[in-house]
C-alpha cells in the first residue's frame, strides 16, 4: 500500500510538471506573441477559469501526498527519507516561488496593468516567463527524488 501511494505521488508531480512545461511552451508564448493584443486576449478568455484553477487542487494534493510518503517511509532508510525529504522541500519551493514571484506578475498581465502599459506587460510577461523555466526545473528535481527514491525502495527488497 505503501508503495502504491509514493506511485501516486510520482505520478501527480509528473502530471504538474507537465501541466507547467504545457504552460511555459504553449500558454505563456501566447501571452506573449502580441503585446498588448495577447494579453488581452487572454484576460478575455481567463474571465471564467484559468490555470490557477487547476494549480489551486493539485499542487496542494501533490505536497500532501509528498508529506504522507516520507512519514510512511521515515523509517525504511536515512537515504530513502533523504531523497523524499529533498522531493518535499522542492514541491514546497516551486509553491512558495508561485506565491511570491507568480501570482504577483499574474496580477500584472491578466488583471492590474494597463493594457496601453506595453514596457510593463512585456517586462512582466519575461519575467514570468523565464522564471516559469526555473519552477519547471525545481519540479523536474523534484521528481527524480521521488524516483530515486523507489528505485532505492526497490533495490532494498532486493538485498
Amino acid at each position: 500500500m505503501k508503495k502504491i501511494i509514493l506511485f501516486s505521488s510520482i505520478v501527480l508531480a509528473s502530471g504538474l510538471l507537465l501541466a507547467n512545461l504545457y504552460t511555459s511552451l504553449i500558454d505563456a508564448q501566447s501571452w506573449g506573441s502580441d503585446i498588448p493584443h495577447s494579453i488581452a486576449t487572454a484576460r478575455e478568455y481567463f474571465k471564467s477559469v484559468n490555470p490557477g484553477n487547476f494549480f489551486r487542487i493539485f499542487s496542494p494534493a501533490n505536497q500532501a501526498l509528498g508529506l504522507i510518503v516520507l512519514v510512511l517511509f521515515w523509517k525504511t532508510s536515512p537515504s530513502i527519507r533523504l531523497s523524499l525529504g529533498i522531493a518535499l522541500a522542492l514541491y514546497l519551493l516551486a509553491e512558495g516561488l508561485t506565491f511570491g514571484y507568480f501570482f504577483p506578475r499574474n496580477d500584472i498581465m491578466f488583471r492590474n496593468a494597463q493594457l496601453t502599459d506595453i514596457n510593463l506587460l512585456k517586462k512582466t510577461w519575461s519575467e514570468w516567463n523565464s522564471m516559469n523555466w526555473v519552477r519547471t526545473g525545481i519540479l523536474i528535481i523534484g521528481v527524480s527524488f521521488s524516483c530515486l527514491s523507489l528505485h532505492k525502495i526497490y533495490s532494498l527488497k532486493q538485498k
